[in-house]
């Protein structure tokens, strides 16, 4: 099985193995998507543990796709803030029927 690792990981696994591990470097419409891929393992992993990490995880994923249209963390940031000061955020637990 493939799926999309952290840059270290390669290092980190051939120090383990002794050897090196086999890997190859994906074309950019393959990592768009191994990307997509990547965000619903991590947002599902994330909610079956409700580890705080998988969180770190889930904002490492968001950056990058991010990076890849052309925005920086922080642009990301200051769109989030933009849209909660029109839309609000999701502290006060409101739930509607439509």
């Amino acid at each position: 099985m493939e799926k999309l690792v952290r840059d270290k990981i390669p290092e980190i696994v051939s120090a383990a193995r002794g050897e090196r591990a086999p890997f190859r470097i994906a074309s950019r419409t393959e990592y768009l998507r191994l990307l997509g891929d990547k965000l619903k393992e991590e947002v599902a992993e994330f909610l079956e543990r409700r580890e705080p990490g998988e969180l770190a995880d889930i904002l490492e994923v968001v950056n990058q796709l991010g990076r890849e249209v052309g925005l920086t963390p922080a642009d990301l940031e200051k769109m989030r803030r933009e849209k909660a000061a029109i839309r609000g955020g999701f502290d006060r637990r409101i739930v509607m029927d439509f």
